[in-house]
């Protein structure tokens, strides 16, 4: 298999009713991956509307006029296939891998829920799922320690009335006041097959595939109207470096020191991305080097940088670490801060080699899978416009140099830009508690 590329064929189409189809064939094994991108996420919502994209991942589940309720996952799993759904600030996704002899079936309830999910649906199915959704939140978000730092996160780094200014979980206060007939309209605007693009990777033949497409959703209509999202593409620099401290029932202190780069898709972001993984990829890291081996100021398994991968706006570059048991949070800040500033006087050769190692295995592993495939070229077609571009990435990481790496730390990892969350342990609430354990991970 070649070092660089995407080596596998691509053939695509687009409808009468503007749905892009792509095929990308590979008859090694018989199974086929359906991939369906909608261009809607939390950036698209108006205000007042947060959460919704979010709570339409589950309500797309819950029936449509053709299929019950569990019936499009009792479908699927029954014919030997797995499904879910994901949404971010700029996409909702729902996925289904098949035996091939069941590629029909899938494509026939990803249209009858496109096109068949408002008649369905109730006042007590959207009840039902906002509850869930609120669950949800709890779970993930406020019941746990350090939850909710993304939430906390996005505010800093997007003014008001950016469209990154809030998370894709949206707000309960939105959520319940929104009645059905506006989550009715909200769907009917953007579950159109003209914002959407439907991959297929697999056992199946690019005219088998285009000729299924068009017969489940070619009867579906265009939406001629479908607003466009804000543009994010500018966040202006205050000048002032934004900081939040939490205390909180966290077990230790724990830092996020987070700059806006580049969009997703853009050389600068290739760099921010080489840079992330020189950062904190690691063991081999320097924040793992320095923090944790080196001044034993953060704890092994907590140190860690990553890029978000936003394709609208200047995409985030967050830093993290957990204080070991007696470092205070403004020592841990003090080295983190040490390594980010070092930055900009360069990396080396070694750790160029490396970043490059861990990021072909990374695409590798992803391309590895049909579904990974799938959803890679959905990403592609939506974001970029061509699923062919999805070739040039990782020979774009690896002709990223040790100047560039520099480059973009001066760039964008300037003390009067970074946004700073601290977590601070709430003394009522661990007394008693004892030796602090050591972090299992990071997000």
């Amino acid at each position: 298999m070649p070092e660089t590329g995407y080596p596998w064929p691509i053939e695509t189409t687009r409808l009468e009713n503007g749905l892009r189809v792509v095929v990308s064939e590979d008859r090694s094994v018989p199974v086929v991956a359906v991939n369906l991108w909608y261009d809607v996420g939390s950036r698209h919502e108006p205000e007042g509307q947060t959460g919704f994209a979010h709570l339409f991942e589950h309500l797309m589940f819950e029936g449509s006029v053709n299929v019950a309720k569990t019936e499009h996952m009792r479908l699927v799993q029954g014919a030997g296939g797995s499904l879910n759904a994901t949404t971010n600030p700029d996409r909702t996704n729902y996925f289904e891998t098949v035996p091939s002899e069941h590629l029909a079936l899938a494509l026939w309830l990803e249209a009858d829920r496109m096109g068949g999910l408002v008649p369905a649906l109730t006042q007590e199915t959207l009840d039902n799922q906002r509850e869930v959704v609120k669950n949800e939140r709890r779970q993930r978000y406020e019941n746990v320690p350090y939850g909710d730092a993304w939430l906390r996160l996005l505010p800093m780094l997007y003014p008001p009335g950016h469209p990154y200014h809030h998370a894709t979980i949206g707000s309960m206060a939105d959520l319940n006041a929104a009645d059905l007939a506006t989550f009715q309209a909200f769907h009917a605007t953007y579950y159109a097959p003209n914002n959407a693009v439907l991959t297929v990777v697999g056992d199946a033949a690019p005219d088998e595939v285009f000729a299924l497409a068009d017969r489940y959703f070619g009867k579906l209509s265009a939406r001629s109207d479908i607003p466009p999202a804000p543009d994010g593409r500018v966040v202006r620099p205050t000048g002032v470096p934004a900081r939040e401290s939490v205390t909180a029932d966290v077990p230790a202190p724990r830092l996020y020191l987070a700059h806006r780069t580049h969009p997703f898709g853009s050389p600068g972001y290739d760099a921010a991305t080489v840079l992330a993984m020189v950062l904190g990829a690691g063991r081999g890291s320097r924040l793992y080097q320095r923090l944790a081996d080196g001044a034993r100021l953060a704890q092994p398994d907590s140190v860690g940088a990553y890029g978000v991968d936003l394709a609208h706006a200047p995409a985030p570059l967050i830093v993290t670490a957990t204080a070991r048991p007696g470092v205070t949070a403004e020592r841990l800040e003090a080295g983190l801060v040490e390594v980010l500033d070092g930055l900009a006087d360069g990396v080396t050769e070694a750790e160029l080699d490396r970043a490059r190692a861990l990021l072909t295995t990374a695409w590798w592993r992803q391309l590895s899978t049909m579904d990974g495939r799938a959803d890679l070229l959905g990403r592609y077609t939506l974001q970029l416009g061509d699923p062919a571009r999805a070739a040039d990435r990782l020979p774009g990481w690896l002709s990223v140099t040790a100047g560039q790496v520099a480059e973009v730390a001066a760039e964008m990892l300037r003390p009067e830009d970074r946004v700073t969350l601290t977590y601070l342990p709430d003394e009522r609430a661990t007394s008693g508690r004892g030796d602090v354990a050591a972090e299992g991970g990071t997000r």
